[in-house]
């Protein structure tokens, strides 16, 4: 028999062919890591051959992890306050689907108020709005609420009631079944959901919650707007001091591009990894 790797058409022997493995790899490879490493790529050739141009616009809005600005304030605050949002959510998420009438009505009415007004409400509410009131009460006039403290509490206040839905979508997609085998293993309420029903449940929410992360990082650049020195904030102030809006706010652009390309791939490569291990 004729071995296929050594046959010849004319001079030009066929390529030898692909291992197994190999076409398995490229297939569940992510391709969107090149866009990052484009990205990337794209930043430093900038900083490297305009020094005096990009160079200097990036050092100023990346900022100092020293001063906490710039892209350090970004992540500080976007990961601080998600940290809060998820404990919201699945409190509020086990609150949706409990039995208790009086739970159910207060994660309701939580849900629909907060989602019916925008996140940049919330945020100047809660940062010119309740000092007003507090000084209005002499046992809280003395308290005053920080730019940052303000601006966590308003988004894990705000994006807590999306990260509500995700949470009762995620427990209403495992089978009802699971509950009641638990419950009559003598497990209470509170013990099946967090030994079962929530450990199945955040292999159904990685995804939405990762999308969640995403969009909050991308809407942590409101906060520009109480004067946090975060990356928006310090393009603004570049641009006030230079004019370089265009050349700027591309910078800025880029860089937001980096971060969110990045969470997003790392959020891929881990519900892969999970989907594999569930298998």
């Amino acid at each position: 028999m004729t071995d296929i790797s050594k046959t010849t058409v004319g001079s030009a022997p066929l390529p030898a062919p692909l291992h197994p493995g190999d076409e398995s790899r490229w297939k569940y490879f992510d391709r969107y890591w090149f866009l990052l490493i484009g990205a990337v790529a794209l930043a430093i050739l900038l900083y490297v051959a305009f020094p005096e141009r990009y160079g200097v616009i990036l050092r100023f809005v990346i900022g100092s992890y020293g001063e906490g600005d710039g892209i350090f304030l970004t992540l500080k605050l976007t990961i601080v306050s998600f940290l809060f949002i998820v404990c919201v959510g699945m409190i509020m998420g086990v609150f949706r689907v409990a039995n208790s009438p009086l739970l159910r009505g207060l994660s309701s009415i939580y849900v629909e108020i907060v989602r019916g007004v925008p996140v940049l409400v919330w945020l100047l509410w809660l940062y010119y709005g309740i000092p007003i009131l507090f000084r209005e009460i002499p046992a809280l006039s003395t308290i005053k609420i920080r730019d940052f403290t303000a601006a966590v509490i308003a988004f894990t206040f705000a994006y807590g009631a999306y990260m509500t839905e995700v949470f009762r979508a995620g427990i209403q997609s495992i089978a009802k079944g699971q509950m009641e085998a638990s419950r009559s293993l003598g497990m209470n309420y509170v013990q099946a959901m967090r030994y079962v029903i929530l450990p199945q449940a955040v292999r159904v929410i990685l995804p939405p919650m990762s999308n969640e992360f995403v969009t909050l990082l991308k809407d942590s650049a409101l906060v520009s707007i109480l004067g946090l020195p975060d990356l928006t904030r310090r393009g603004r102030e570049f641009v006030g001091r230079t004019f370089q809006s265009f050349d700027t706010y591309l910078i800025v652009a880029l860089l937001y591009l980096i971060l969110t390309v990045l969470f997003t791939r790392l959020a891929t490569s881990l519900e892969r990894r999970m989907a594999v291990e569930r298998r």
